[in-house]
């Protein structure tokens, strides 16, 4: 039977290509792969003097970089497409899969956010990134958090929106106990379409509906790797005990569900 959502993607690939940004996937180190979304201009084909003429030529961005950094329940160009072809007109945007997400794999153990922090900007130094902005939703926004933290030099300022800096252990037992689940897992990998409706009830602040067909299908094509991202979420636990806020250097806009408060300055600041 055909699932509809796996039919999108090559509609959802040709809408990325036509604001200008291409797929390219980087080596981390031996064993980690990330995919990335990166700006047009950014690859070019080698001249035909190159003894590789196959080997992609990475090129740094002329225009600032923005790093837009997706939630537990999509993938980057799903989590961002509506934001893309705006953005991509005054920035050199990059869409980062994370580890277990897309096709981004790794045979490390590691599963906290401090490593997939490690391996994006390792995967954006690789792409020619010196600096940039990051934009982060939900469990990105933790791993932009991290990278802001590990990595100063690299993060100009951030954009964090459904976030908090860190699941400590009173806030998940807190969190889950109000959402009525028992773990983690059972909130953010979804078996079954009465699950990823209870998830989306959750993370949408204006309910849509969708035909049970849809869910199926996106159950289907959307949570990969569930082993893996389950240890994903074991990990982004952490005690009470060993909480700290860290003294972030950088300029940070903060944006707060259903219109609250919003805080700091925009991607125009200085």
């Amino acid at each position: 039977m055909v699932n509809f959502v796996a039919m999108q993607k090559p509609l959802l690939h040709g809408l990325m290509k036509r604001a200008g940004i291409r797929l390219h996937t980087v080596e981390i180190e031996p064993g980690t792969v990330m995919n990335f979304w990166v700006p047009r201009e950014t690859i070019r084909k080698p001249d035909k003097e190159a003894k590789n003429k196959d080997e992609t030529l990475l090129v740094k961005p002329t225009k600032p970089a923005v790093v837009l950094i997706h939630g537990f329940a999509a993938e980057g160009i799903v989590t961002w497409q509506f934001q893309v072809g705006a953005l991509t007109k005054k920035y050199a945007v990059y869409i980062p899969d994370l580890i277990f997400f897309g096709e981004s794999v790794t045979d490390k153990s590691d599963r906290s956010p401090a490593f997939q922090a490690e391996c994006l900007v390792k995967g954006l130094r690789k792409l020619g990134v010196e600096m940039c902005t990051v934009v982060g939703f939900s469990y990105g926004g933790m791993v932009s958090f991290k990278m802001a933290e590990m990595y100063p030099e690299m993060v100009r300022a951030m954009v964090i929106s459904g976030s908090i800096l860190a699941m400590t252990d009173s806030i998940s037992g807190e969190t889950l106990q109000r959402l009525g689940f028992s773990s983690s897992s059972e909130l953010l990998l979804p078996t079954s379409v009465k699950g990823l409706k209870a998830l989306q009830s959750v993370a949408m602040h204006r309910k849509i509906w969708f035909p049970d067909r849809f869910h199926k299908d996106y159950l289907e094509v959307m949570f990969t790797n569930r082993k893996e991202r389950a240890e994903l979420l074991e990990a982004l636990v952490i005690s009470n005990k060993d909480a700290s806020i860290p003294n972030y250097s950088q300029t940070t806009r903060r944006e707060r569900n259903a219109g609250g408060h919003r805080e700091g300055r925009t991607l125009d600041s200085p």
